[in-house]
């Protein structure tokens, strides 16, 4: 049984692409978004992407801004070559400004930190006004967002302490201290 996400109802077509390299997030936020109504379809990077585009164009996407075989923008501009009227949003754990203004330009309606909630997304994919959502009510904390990060850069430096301090350029032994310790609320 499936729940209609407030604001959508007007969309007829609710086709939704995600696209994440990190298999385990894409699957848990596509059984979160097949909840919620959505007709969901996955791809693991950029070249899938793009034949998922070209088979059938979404009305909705969900990007995440690093693939592992390219960039997310690309797989925003392959869709909106397809489908101008698409609604896509990037998610990133890696925010700056550059790529969220270039994501805008690119027809993105949403930039969003990582891990980010299946109703902030939602919320985002249906918000119609020119206005930006409003912040979520329970927002993770700065020491969150810090050790989120620490522990994505850990896993892909094969969680190697000393390749991931240098890379954080940060002291090992510090490292080894915030690893030690369990995840700030």
């Amino acid at each position: 049984m499936t729940d209609q996400a407030p604001g959508l109802e007007h969309y007829e077509d609710k086709s939704l692409l995600i696209v994440d390299d990190d298999k385990a997030f894409q699957q848990r936020l596509a059984r979160a978004m097949e909840k919620r109504g959505f007709e969901v379809e996955t791809a693991d990077g950029l070249t899938e992407a793009r034949v998922r585009i070209q088979g059938r164009a979404p009305a909705f996407a969900i990007v995440d801004m690093r693939l592992d075989d390219g960039n997310g923008l690309d797989v925003i501009e392959a869709i909106r070559q397809v489908r101008p009227d698409s609604r896509a949003i990037i998610l990133t754990g890696y925010g700056n400004i550059a790529t969220a203004v270039t994501a805008v330009k690119l027809g993105a309606v949403d930039y969003l930190a990582k891990p980010a909630d299946p109703d902030d997304i939602v919320a985002a994919l249906a918000n119609q006004s020119a206005e930006k959502a409003p912040p979520p009510e329970n927002p993770m904390s700065a020491d969150r967002v810090r050790w989120e990060h620490i522990q994505r850069v850990y896993e892909l430096c094969d969680r190697n302490v000393s390749e991931t301090a240098r890379r954080l350029n940060m002291h090992r032994r510090t490292l080894q201290r915030i690893l030690a310790k369990r995840a700030p609320r």
